[in-house]
């Protein structure tokens, strides 16, 4: 096998959006993306917890199989969202070389917390 680069996430997202409207007896993405966002983000709330477990557990090769779930779904939401992924890289490459604490810091107070 070759050796992955994260451009792998870029072209994910292209295969995600060509299945959208697409025939959902075929293609798992087409079946996501018409079932809607409510069914989208509770396949990524179980795929995160998922991936939390393994973690927790220290179960290294089920952690990688499970953080590749939780990105296939995470970019699944992103285009029903209408997210482009270099949108994301943009907001990342903003942070870069912030601490996480001033990043945090400087975020804007919820008057409900």
């Amino acid at each position: 096998m070759p050796l992955a680069t994260p451009d792998v996430l870029d072209r994910l997202f292209a295969v995600v959006s060509s299945r959208r409207g697409t025939d959902t007896s075929i293609s798992h993405s087409a079946r996501l993306l018409a079932r809607g966002r409510r069914k989208i983000a509770q396949k990524f709330g179980e795929e995160a917890v998922e991936c939390l477990i393994e973690a927790v557990a220290g179960n290294r090769d089920e952690l990688i199989s499970e953080s590749a779930d939780v990105l296939y779904h995470l970019i699944v939401m992103w285009v029903d969202a209408g997210v482009e992924p270099g949108e994301v890289w943009s907001e990342l490459l903003r942070r870069e070389g912030t601490s996480g604490i001033a990043e945090k810091a400087a975020r804007p107070r919820d008057p409900l917390a």
